[in-house]
């Protein structure tokens, strides 16, 4: 068979050739309605409750779940008295609908055996996993752009209209870990200066989540890098006061400290990291007067003191002194040698006249 469809999971020895192709088509999701497609297709995902025992093998990776392990996740406390037999009846509907050798009888339990990529979590969390690479690296921009593909992968609500207690946990840990990616790719955004769009965004989950103070953090962040530094530390204010009024407790230090900061208009936080803030400009003097441009004779005085100028190193600084009567041409020779040794001082040159021919 062809072996260029990427890593596989070990199956039984008995599946046949053609169901294991059949298997590579397979595809599940379960970050929105838990559905399953075979290459383009859409397959039947039966019941309510046949849709949660799919579930639950396809959040196992791999593993085997037993027979009241299913039970509890389907019903939990108060399973009907034919809870049993259901189950099997379900297993048996799927089998048909995957393939015998996707859905296993394992030990009087089940197992999924599907390829590690056939499931969208698993994507997703690849994906989420190479973007924390990508960040630890430096690389914010990538790092953004795979969370961003991360969070594609949603469809709305996880395991949506699916039945049971071990359903309803995974769907609120699945809800939690999407808040945190968004939440890493809004910290991202910020540190790439998107500050501005983020606004948006920030302002309607802070009003969705309310009591999440990362949230609150970065709007803050994000308002006071747009400009709008009264609207961040209403935000603080708010903040302060629904904590107050629904938990009794403070904000945490650091959104404590960002409002001192914001207060202090603290120049470092109106940057992003990847901003880097304008150097002071290096001012370079360049004070000589213009040269004679048809200098002629003093050629040993030229020659004796440019190398006087040229080999002086480290902090030690070569002085020449120039003597003759006046009009004799000291200054226009000091200008002109200045003029060849300019390449040996590219941090500038000065000039001061001493009036010399002066009182």
């Amino acid at each position: 068979m062809d072996r260029d469809n990427g890593p596989r999971v070990r199956v039984p020895e008995q599946r046949a050739p053609q169901q294991e192709t059949a298997d590579t088509d397979l595809r599940f999701a379960v970050l929105g309605p838990v559905r399953a497609w075979r290459g383009g297709e859409p397959l039947p995902s039966g019941s309510p409750q046949q849709r949660a025992l799919l579930t639950a093998l396809l959040l196992r990776d791999g593993r085997t779940a037993t027979a009241a392990e299913l039970i509890d996740a389907i019903w939990g406390e108060e399973p009907p008295s034919q809870a049993l037999a259901a189950v099997r009846t379900y297993a048996s509907r799927l089998r048909k609908i995957l393939d015998p050798d996707t859905l296993i009888s394992n030990a009087g339990g089940y197992a999924m055996r599907t390829r590690p990529d056939a499931l969208d979590l698993t994507a997703a969390q690849e994906l989420a996993a190479d973007a924390e690479k990508a960040r630890a690296g430096g690389d914010r921009s990538r790092a953004r752009t795979l969370i961003n593909e991360a969070l594609a992968l949603w469809d709305g609500e996880p395991l949506a209209s699916v039945p049971g207690p071990y359903a309803e946990n995974q769907r609120t840990r699945l809800e939690e870990w999407r808040l945190q990616l968004t939440e890493n790719r809004l910290e991202l955004d910020l540190e790439l200066g998107c500050h501005a769009e983020a606004v948006s965004e920030l302002t309607a989950l802070t009003a969705a989540h309310p009591l999440r103070e990362r949230l609150r953090e970065l709007l803050m962040i994000a308002l006071y890098r747009s400009g709008r530094q009264a609207e961040a530390l209403a935000v603080y204010a708010d903040t302060r006061r629904l904590l107050a009024d629904e938990l009794g407790v403070d904000p945490r230090p650091e959104l404590s400290q960002l409002q001192q900061r914001i207060l202090q208009a603290d120049e470092e936080l109106a940057h992003p990291a990847d901003e880097a803030v304008p150097a002071p400009a290096v001012v370079r003097p360049a004070q000589l007067p213009a040269t004679v441009p048809d200098f002629t004779g003093r050629a040993s005085f030229v020659r004796e003191l440019g190398n006087r100028l040229a080999t002086a190193e480290g902090s030690v600084m070569a002085v020449s002194a120039l003597a003759g009567i006046g009009g004799v041409g000291k200054t226009t020779l000091a200008v002109h040698v200045a003029h060849q040794a300019r390449p040996h001082f590219p941090d500038g040159q000065l000039y001061v006249d001493l009036q010399g021919a002066g009182a």
